[in-house]
């Protein structure tokens, strides 16, 4: 089995002709990439470094997470119900990708730009958006174009229009390779729209919300659902209503979840994507035998698997995948990752927001 490459998203082909695949040219071959560096369980870079932090100051961090700071004079003494959603978005967060662009550059654009979501157009020269691309079609595209996931009867010929032309080294255009799989609801408001609006979408599990102009289709910014509660976090202090929720605890106010999703560390990786993919979620829990929380998986972490020489890390385990994570990090940023964090009924909404908000976890 072939996984994509982040330099050619075009895989071999198989015994399975539906699952599309190249073989990978002279310059992908001699390429190491770094799961070839980091055979079995790969060394954490703690080994090789003083680390940022001492345990001591990392139970220090969470148990007593930041805090708030100071609240934007801006926003003093006013409804935070009337407040525009176009009030706290910007035009230079939103990132572009044409329908006609191959998946492979598509892919390089969202890794490399940092963004965890491009604007699909026709044009280069249009503000309006159509669609959207984000790790979590990665993670689909990744799992069709392995044999992981097969499409139903209503898919099945446009797959195997994609699969002839990656065996015929052809590009493959996002606008195809969108049309394989489920998407997340594509959701506008206008940059008018309160932000009680705001919540009501994203009440209804959508992650985000493209902004437009009033009146037109001309993006000016993206509203994600961790960007409202750092918001509402920073500047809960101007709105008292907000602010007294803080000191309440999960169980009082009655929020939280009793049903939880996770995969067994010793499950292959794979499953773990399917698991994801099939239940629409962003992040997913990984724990021990004892049910213990070990880890977890985002979508965003697909973007080690792009690499050819990848495509074992979906037989190992999701054990192992963290481990990779866990380096990769450490060596990116050169300092460690944040442990794995958890928060119980009797946490106040201001720790668990803190937590939130200083991980950004999702």
């Amino acid at each position: 089995m072939q996984a994509l490459s982040s330099e050619d998203l075009r895989s071999t082909p198989s015994q399975n002709n539906t699952r599309l695949g190249h073989t990978p040219s002279p310059v992908q071959s001699h390429r190491q990439s770094f799961t070839d560096t980091l055979r079995g369980h790969p060394p954490s870079p703690r080994a090789h470094r003083q680390p940022s932090l001492s345990q001591a100051q990392l139970q220090e961090l969470l148990k007593n997470p930041p805090t708030a700071g100071s609240a934007d004079p801006n926003f003093s003494a006013r409804d935070w119900q009337t407040i525009s959603v176009g009030e706290l978005c910007s035009s230079a967060d939103v990132r572009w990708v044409e329908f006609d662009a191959g998946i492979e550059d598509a892919t390089n654009i969202l890794i490399n730009s940092g963004a965890h979501v491009l604007l699909v157009r026709h044009r280069k020269d249009e503000r309006a958006a159509h669609a959207t691309y984000d790790y979590r079609d990665l993670t689909q595209y990744l799992l069709f174009a392995t044999g992981q996931l097969q499409p139903d009867e209503d898919h099945l010929p446009i797959f195997t229009s994609l699969a002839k032309k990656a065996q015929a080294g052809q590009i493959i255009p996002l606008r195809d390779a969108k049309s394989l799989g489920n998407k997340e609801p594509f959701m506008t408001l206008p940059a008018t729209a309160n932000l009680t609006h705001a919540i009501e979408v994203f009440g209804g599990g959508v992650h985000r919300i493209i902004i437009v102009e009033e009146g037109t289709d001309n993006v000016v910014g993206i509203l994600s659902q961790l960007r409202l509660v750092k918001f509402l976090w920073e500047n809960g202090r101007n709105f008292p209503i907000i602010d007294a929720l803080y000191s309440q605890t999960i169980k009082d106010l009655g929020i939280g979840s009793q049903l939880t999703i996770s995969v067994n560390g010793d499950k292959p990786l794979k499953e773990a994507l399917k698991l994801m993919n099939n239940e629409g979620l962003t992040s997913l829990a990984v724990v021990d035998n004892q049910s213990n929380v070990v880890g977890n998986i985002s979508n965003v972490d697909v973007k080690l698997l792009t690499k050819s020489s990848s495509a074992p890390l979906l037989d190992n385990t999701c054990i192992h995948f963290i481990s990779v994570i866990l380096s990769t990090r450490g060596m990116n940023d050169g300092k460690d990752s944040f442990p794995v964090f958890h928060i119980n009924p009797y946490s106040t909404l201001a720790h668990t927001v803190a937590k939130l908000v200083a991980t950004k976890a999702h």
